[in-house]
């Protein structure tokens, strides 16, 4: 999927290219700044999304689809603006509650780690219009809360001492969070992603014993789990 989700970005750029470049040499006269073309900021990456790895993402990418799709038409006045408008939000709240049962349903098990975790007490790395990062070499760690609000969080534990599992809750929200994680553990990820991201690079083998569970939340934002 993450090729596939490279080769869309690939030709996008190239398209966009070969429009400038023929349009330099007087070969074709296509406009790109056609009404509502703002729109594709919101289309394309969330049409590129449908094709990430992390399946809890395409509910809120699809619905990132129809509100750009809707936008492009009231641009062009197939659509009042106004109608637009009113159906963003019952829209972001479907969004919502689709991802929320349906990570419920297939991440139960990450979930009641995570929320076993806390109750432990974990540390909390907060990133307020700023950013935090966070290295951990040769450090017990079991876990931690990362919040990362128009800011951002960088955690590194590749070289921390993991004795069998450890719990993230990790928050991104108009920002971002990167997690580094050892190669010797597996990783399980509950995510619910609201016009942003989550991307895990990790790849779990079944021989690791060690697990790390990352329940990720973002909000515009996005988590980065390598």
């Amino acid at each position: 999927m993450e090729k596939i989700n490279k080769v869309l970005w690939g030709v996008f750029f190239i398209v966009i290219g070969v429009i400038i470049g023929t349009n330099a040499l007087g070969i074709t006269n296509i406009n790109m700044f056609f009404k509502g073309w703002w729109t594709l900021i919101i289309i394309v990456p969330c049409f590129v999304g449908l094709f990430s790895n992390e399946n809890e993402g395409k509910i809120g990418n699809l619905v990132g689809i129809l509100i750009g799709v809707g936008l492009l038409l009231s641009a062009n006045g197939l659509i009042s603006f106004d109608l637009i408008m009113k159906m963003i939000l019952p829209l972001i709240l479907v969004a919502i509650g689709l991802s929320l049962i349906f990570n419920e349903t297939i991440k139960s098990k990450v979930s009641k780690k995570v929320k076993e975790g806390r109750k432990n007490g974990l540390e909390n790395i907060v990133a307020t219009f700023a950013e935090q990062k966070i290295n951990k070499d040769n450090e017990e760690f079991t876990g931690a809360n990362l919040d990362a609000v128009f800011g951002a969080v960088n955690l590194d534990i590749c070289k921390a001492n993991i004795e069998k599992e450890a719990v993230i809750k990790a928050s991104a929200i108009f920002g971002g969070v990167q997690i580094i994680v050892p190669t010797n553990v597996n990783v399980k990820v509950k995510s619910t992603p609201i016009f942003g991201g989550v991307s895990n690079k990790t790849i779990n083998k079944k021989e690791n014993e060690k697990v790390i569970y990352v329940d990720a939340f973002c909000m515009f934002g996005g988590v980065d789990i390598k």
